[in-house]
Protein backbone atom coordinates (compact mmCIF):
# COMPACT_ATOMS: atom_id res chain seq x y z
CA UNK A 1 0.00 0.00 0.00
CA UNK A 2 2.72 2.50 1.11
CA UNK A 3 4.43 1.37 -3.23
CA UNK A 4 0.60 3.36 -4.23
CA UNK A 5 1.32 6.38 -2.13
CA UNK A 6 4.58 6.93 -3.51
CA UNK A 7 3.58 6.30 -7.02
CA UNK A 8 1.10 8.84 -6.98
CA UNK A 9 2.83 11.20 -5.45
CA UNK A 10 5.50 10.79 -8.03
CA UNK A 11 2.87 11.57 -10.57
CA UNK A 12 1.50 14.44 -8.87
CA UNK A 13 5.04 15.81 -8.61
CA UNK A 14 5.26 15.22 -12.34
CA UNK A 15 1.70 17.18 -13.69
CA UNK A 16 2.87 20.06 -11.51
CA UNK A 17 5.78 19.94 -13.35
CA UNK A 18 3.70 19.79 -17.14
CA UNK A 19 1.56 23.16 -15.05
CA UNK A 20 4.84 24.58 -14.50
CA UNK A 21 5.68 24.74 -18.12
CA UNK A 22 2.25 25.37 -19.50
CA UNK A 23 1.93 28.59 -16.71
CA UNK A 24 5.18 29.64 -18.90
CA UNK A 25 4.40 29.58 -21.85
CA UNK A 26 1.43 31.26 -21.73
CA UNK A 27 3.05 33.89 -19.58
CA UNK A 28 4.82 34.53 -22.38
CA UNK A 29 2.12 34.39 -25.58
CA UNK A 30 2.82 38.22 -26.49
CA UNK A 31 6.65 37.97 -26.46
CA UNK A 32 8.39 38.31 -29.78
CA UNK A 33 10.35 35.51 -31.37
CA UNK A 34 8.92 33.23 -27.73
CA UNK A 35 9.48 29.32 -28.56
CA UNK A 36 7.24 27.79 -26.39
CA UNK A 37 8.36 24.31 -24.32
CA UNK A 38 6.73 20.79 -23.80
CA UNK A 39 7.52 18.19 -20.83
CA UNK A 40 8.21 14.96 -21.94
CA UNK A 41 8.20 12.09 -19.06
CA UNK A 42 9.28 8.71 -18.35
CA UNK A 43 7.79 6.09 -16.42
CA UNK A 44 10.35 4.88 -13.27
CA UNK A 45 12.01 1.32 -12.95
CA UNK A 46 9.60 -1.53 -12.11
CA UNK A 47 9.36 -3.99 -9.24
CA UNK A 48 9.76 -7.62 -10.78
CA UNK A 49 7.83 -9.83 -8.41
CA UNK A 50 7.51 -12.84 -11.21
CA UNK A 51 10.43 -12.47 -14.50
CA UNK A 52 8.42 -13.54 -17.68
CA UNK A 53 9.40 -16.85 -19.40
CA UNK A 54 10.32 -18.03 -15.32
CA UNK A 55 9.53 -21.88 -15.65
CA UNK A 56 6.71 -22.83 -14.07
CA UNK A 57 7.53 -26.64 -14.49
CA UNK A 58 9.96 -28.97 -16.41
CA UNK A 59 8.46 -28.42 -19.54
CA UNK A 60 6.59 -24.91 -18.94
CA UNK A 61 7.20 -21.33 -18.44
CA UNK A 62 5.14 -18.26 -17.47
CA UNK A 63 3.53 -16.35 -20.17
CA UNK A 64 3.54 -13.31 -18.49
CA UNK A 65 5.60 -11.66 -15.29
CA UNK A 66 4.75 -9.47 -12.79
CA UNK A 67 5.78 -5.98 -12.93
CA UNK A 68 4.66 -2.74 -10.85
CA UNK A 69 5.41 0.18 -12.09
CA UNK A 70 6.65 3.18 -9.04
CA UNK A 71 5.65 6.15 -11.16
CA UNK A 72 6.43 8.89 -13.11
CA UNK A 73 9.41 11.09 -13.73
CA UNK A 74 10.65 14.29 -15.92
CA UNK A 75 12.25 13.29 -18.90
CA UNK A 76 13.23 16.43 -20.70
CA UNK A 77 11.48 20.11 -21.28
CA UNK A 78 11.87 20.55 -24.82
CA UNK A 79 11.37 23.60 -27.12
CA UNK A 80 9.37 23.51 -30.12
CA UNK A 81 10.84 25.24 -32.95
CA UNK A 82 7.77 25.77 -34.64
CA UNK A 83 7.87 29.38 -36.53
CA UNK A 84 5.31 31.64 -34.78
CA UNK A 85 2.61 34.07 -36.44
CA UNK A 86 4.22 37.16 -38.70
CA UNK A 87 2.61 40.60 -38.07
CA UNK A 88 3.19 43.33 -39.67
CA UNK A 89 4.15 46.37 -37.64
CA UNK A 90 5.88 48.84 -40.34
CA UNK A 91 8.91 49.83 -38.34
CA UNK A 92 12.10 49.70 -40.39
CA UNK A 93 14.16 48.04 -37.65
CA UNK A 94 11.57 44.87 -36.83
CA UNK A 95 12.70 42.31 -38.69
CA UNK A 96 10.75 38.45 -39.28
CA UNK A 97 12.60 35.65 -40.02
CA UNK A 98 11.16 33.15 -42.55
CA UNK A 99 12.05 29.92 -42.27
CA UNK A 100 15.16 28.47 -40.42
CA UNK A 101 17.89 30.66 -38.87
CA UNK A 102 19.00 32.94 -35.53
CA UNK A 103 20.04 36.05 -35.55
CA UNK A 104 23.50 36.74 -34.13
CA UNK A 105 23.90 38.55 -30.97
CA UNK A 106 27.13 39.84 -29.36
CA UNK A 107 27.25 39.77 -25.50
CA UNK A 108 28.64 42.57 -23.19
CA UNK A 109 31.39 39.45 -22.87
CA UNK A 110 32.21 38.77 -26.08
CA UNK A 111 30.64 35.61 -26.41
CA UNK A 112 27.98 35.39 -29.27
CA UNK A 113 24.09 34.24 -28.65
CA UNK A 114 21.29 33.53 -30.62
CA UNK A 115 17.33 35.37 -31.09
CA UNK A 116 14.62 34.70 -33.00
CA UNK A 117 13.41 38.00 -31.91
CA UNK A 118 13.54 40.99 -34.62
CA UNK A 119 12.49 43.53 -32.29
CA UNK A 120 15.99 45.86 -33.01
CA UNK A 121 16.75 49.56 -31.98
CA UNK A 122 19.70 52.15 -32.62
CA UNK A 123 21.51 53.28 -30.07
CA UNK A 124 24.02 56.29 -29.09
CA UNK A 125 26.02 54.71 -31.76
CA UNK A 126 23.80 54.13 -34.49
CA UNK A 127 24.43 50.30 -33.72
CA UNK A 128 22.04 47.89 -34.53
CA UNK A 129 20.83 46.65 -31.14
CA UNK A 130 18.43 44.46 -29.29
CA UNK A 131 16.05 45.71 -26.28
CA UNK A 132 18.57 45.65 -23.97
CA UNK A 133 21.13 47.47 -26.03
CA UNK A 134 22.74 43.97 -27.16
CA UNK A 135 24.48 44.55 -30.94
CA UNK A 136 23.74 42.27 -33.91
CA UNK A 137 26.59 40.70 -35.29
CA UNK A 138 27.87 41.48 -37.78
CA UNK A 139 27.68 44.81 -36.61
CA UNK A 140 25.44 47.39 -38.84
CA UNK A 141 26.56 51.16 -37.93
CA UNK A 142 23.56 53.43 -39.01
CA UNK A 143 24.78 56.98 -39.75
CA UNK A 144 22.88 59.66 -37.42
CA UNK A 145 21.86 61.27 -41.16
CA UNK A 146 19.83 58.27 -42.52
CA UNK A 147 16.48 59.26 -43.44
CA UNK A 148 15.16 55.70 -44.41
CA UNK A 149 16.45 51.96 -43.89
CA UNK A 150 16.25 49.45 -46.00
CA UNK A 151 16.58 45.40 -45.52
CA UNK A 152 16.45 42.93 -48.22
CA UNK A 153 15.58 39.33 -48.05
CA UNK A 154 18.73 38.37 -48.38
CA UNK A 155 20.02 40.27 -45.79
CA UNK A 156 21.72 43.15 -47.35
CA UNK A 157 21.14 46.46 -45.57
CA UNK A 158 21.51 49.88 -47.57
CA UNK A 159 20.74 53.44 -46.11
CA UNK A 160 19.29 56.94 -47.66
CA UNK A 161 21.12 59.33 -46.68
CA UNK A 162 19.76 63.28 -46.40
CA UNK A 163 20.81 64.94 -49.62
CA UNK A 164 21.51 61.64 -51.43
CA UNK A 165 19.09 60.01 -53.80
CA UNK A 166 20.96 56.52 -54.25
CA UNK A 167 21.28 54.47 -51.07
CA UNK A 168 24.24 53.19 -49.47
CA UNK A 169 25.52 49.86 -48.44
CA UNK A 170 25.99 49.87 -44.49
CA UNK A 171 26.59 45.91 -44.35
CA UNK A 172 25.09 42.22 -44.57
CA UNK A 173 23.13 40.34 -41.85
CA UNK A 174 24.16 36.51 -41.54
CA UNK A 175 21.64 34.45 -39.96
CA UNK A 176 23.30 30.97 -37.77
CA UNK A 177 21.11 27.45 -38.09
CA UNK A 178 21.70 24.48 -35.86
CA UNK A 179 21.72 20.68 -36.49
CA UNK A 180 19.96 20.73 -33.41
CA UNK A 181 18.24 24.03 -32.01
CA UNK A 182 16.49 22.34 -29.49
CA UNK A 183 19.72 21.41 -27.66
CA UNK A 184 20.06 25.29 -27.60
CA UNK A 185 20.15 26.94 -23.96
CA UNK A 186 17.81 29.15 -23.46
CA UNK A 187 18.97 32.55 -21.20
CA UNK A 188 15.99 34.38 -21.04
CA UNK A 189 15.87 37.87 -23.17
CA UNK A 190 14.89 35.86 -26.17
CA UNK A 191 18.35 34.94 -26.47
CA UNK A 192 19.93 30.86 -26.66
CA UNK A 193 23.19 30.15 -25.97
CA UNK A 194 25.18 27.35 -28.21
CA UNK A 195 25.51 23.68 -26.16
CA UNK A 196 27.04 20.30 -27.10
CA UNK A 197 23.61 19.19 -27.08
CA UNK A 198 22.78 21.76 -30.35
CA UNK A 199 26.36 21.38 -32.00
CA UNK A 200 27.70 24.59 -33.81
CA UNK A 201 26.37 27.16 -35.54
CA UNK A 202 26.45 27.29 -39.33
CA UNK A 203 26.28 30.84 -40.22
CA UNK A 204 25.36 32.13 -43.70
CA UNK A 205 23.78 34.14 -46.38
CA UNK A 206 19.54 34.47 -45.43
CA UNK A 207 18.29 32.17 -48.36
CA UNK A 208 20.58 30.28 -49.26
CA UNK A 209 21.56 26.77 -48.23
CA UNK A 210 18.30 25.91 -46.80
CA UNK A 211 18.50 29.37 -44.35
CA UNK A 212 15.29 31.36 -44.13
CA UNK A 213 14.79 35.08 -45.45
CA UNK A 214 14.32 37.66 -44.09
CA UNK A 215 11.09 40.89 -44.01
CA UNK A 216 11.64 44.10 -43.01
CA UNK A 217 8.65 45.22 -41.46
CA UNK A 218 7.18 42.39 -39.67
CA UNK A 219 7.84 40.74 -36.27
CA UNK A 220 7.42 36.83 -35.20
CA UNK A 221 5.29 36.50 -32.49
CA UNK A 222 5.60 33.38 -30.40
CA UNK A 223 4.25 30.10 -31.42
CA UNK A 224 2.79 29.43 -28.33
CA UNK A 225 -1.20 28.65 -29.33
CA UNK A 226 -3.34 29.86 -26.12
CA UNK A 227 -6.28 27.31 -27.12
CA UNK A 228 -3.87 24.49 -27.08
CA UNK A 229 -2.14 25.27 -24.02
CA UNK A 230 -5.27 25.71 -22.09
CA UNK A 231 -6.35 22.18 -22.87
CA UNK A 232 -3.02 21.17 -22.17
CA UNK A 233 -3.79 22.94 -18.62
CA UNK A 234 -7.12 21.02 -18.26
CA UNK A 235 -5.14 17.51 -19.00
CA UNK A 236 -2.90 18.28 -16.37
CA UNK A 237 -4.87 19.34 -13.76
CA UNK A 238 -7.20 16.57 -14.30
CA UNK A 239 -4.44 13.72 -13.94
CA UNK A 240 -3.09 15.69 -10.62
CA UNK A 241 -6.38 15.74 -9.55
CA UNK A 242 -6.98 11.89 -10.52
CA UNK A 243 -3.16 11.53 -8.54
CA UNK A 244 -4.33 12.94 -5.82
CA UNK A 245 -7.51 10.74 -5.51
CA UNK A 246 -5.24 7.45 -5.46
CA UNK A 247 -3.27 8.85 -2.74
CA UNK A 248 -6.53 9.18 -1.13
CA UNK A 249 -7.86 5.95 -1.48
CA UNK A 250 -4.31 4.43 -0.49
CA UNK A 251 -4.70 6.26 2.50
CA UNK A 252 -8.13 5.02 2.98
CA UNK A 253 -7.15 1.82 2.11
CA UNK A 254 -4.44 1.46 5.01
CA UNK A 255 -6.68 2.89 7.74
CA UNK A 256 -9.04 0.37 7.42
CA UNK A 257 -5.93 -1.74 7.68
CA UNK A 258 -4.80 -0.16 11.11
CA UNK A 259 -8.71 -0.50 11.92
CA UNK A 260 -8.64 -4.52 11.95
CA UNK A 261 -9.87 -6.08 15.33
CA UNK A 262 -9.55 -9.32 16.37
Amino acid sequence: MIRALWTAASGMQAQQTNIDVVANNLANVNTAGFKKSRADFQDLMYQNLKTSGAPSTSSTQVPSGIQIGLGAKLAAVTKLFSEGNINQTGNELDIAIEGDGFFQIQMPDGTTTYSRAGSFKRDDQGRVVTSDGYPMLPELVVPSNATSISVGNDGTVSVTQAGQTSPTNIGNIQLATFSNPSGLTALGRNLFQESDSSGTPTTGTPGQNGIGTLAQGFLEMSNVSVMEEMVNMIVGQRAYEVNSKAVQAADEMLQQANNLRR
